[in-house]
């Protein structure tokens, strides 16, 4: 069943205002409109912030989604522009409206997913500034979409935590890990941390396994460096390695050497 209706796709082209800078390609629609940021930056020189706007409103206006991205990352912010976190919203919402039956697998399934995501994030709170009223149902309902549908790691684990709280999906253990291992599978430092947390100390019904919990905690202490999320992991994982003994801890970094590269670790 369709949330949203679905567009046409489209591929983000820097023209002649871009002084030549060309076509942006990336391996993920994420990296791709963050190529986009950087090229606006470097073409010709360098140009005006303005006329760098001016360029993504352009490419906005007519239906690009790694423009409208962009432009919703920076109103977010408030970065090059006035914060305006509902013409943020306005962005996020176009790129779900228009693609929300894009390919799973296609070109921008990442920015796609990636702005249900934000779109749930802001139903949580609300926007007031928009019109939006706080609705946690919904916001759910659009995370579960960018979880399921695009199998989008930053949803997988937002719904991993919505089921270890009561007022959410719900206590439910099981669950929780279940998602958290689709998104730490994938490289994302905070499900392999939280994942590794729950299988080292167990969790109701979810049986404790030190090893394997410290081999997440290490893969995800290793990811996560230089991040703002090294601080809590560190935390974690200093926590655990604290109460296991030699053999757990020696087996745990074993596997993370061999195993952490297929998850994003180093």
């Amino acid at each position: 069943m369709r949330i949203f209706r679905a567009g046409a796709l489209s591929v983000l082209m820097l023209g002649s205002a871009l002084a030549g800078a060309g076509p942006v390609f990336a391996q993920s629609a994420v990296d791709a409109a963050q190529a986009l940021a950087s090229a606006l930056d470097g073409a010709g020189g360098g140009i005006s912030m303005v006329d760098q706007v001016a360029a993504l409103e352009a490419a906005a206006a007519a239906g690009d989604t790694m423009a409208l991205w962009q432009l919703g990352l920076m109103y977010e912010a408030g970065e090059g522009v006035t914060q305006d976190k509902a013409k943020a919203f306005g962005y996020f919402s176009q790129i779900a409206n228009d693609h929300a039956d894009a390919a799973p697998k296609g070109l921008e399934a990442d920015i796609v997913a990636q702005s249900f995501v934000k779109m749930g994030e802001y139903y949580k709170d609300g926007v007031p500034e928009a019109g939006i009223p706080q609705n946690d149902d919904y916001s759910t309902k659009l995370i579960l979409h960018a979880a399921s549908y695009f199998g989008d790691a930053e949803a997988q684990y937002k719904v991993g935590e919505l089921y270890l709280e009561e007022g959410e999906l719900g206590d439910n253990p099981l669950q929780s890990a279940r998602w958290l291992s689709l998104a730490a599978r994938k490289g994302h430092a905070g499900a392999q941390a939280r994942l590794g947390n729950m299988l080292f100390n167990g969790d109701g019904t979810l049986q404790a396994n030190p090893v394997e919990g410290l081999m997440w905690l290490t893969v995800a202490s290793r990811r996560a460096i230089g991040t703002a999320d090294s601080g809590w992991i560190d935390d974690l994982l200093n926590s655990a390695m604290s109460v296991a003994d030699p053999d757990q801890r020696k087996q745990a970094v074993d596997l993370a050497d061999n195993l952490g590269r297929q998850f994003g670790g180093l």
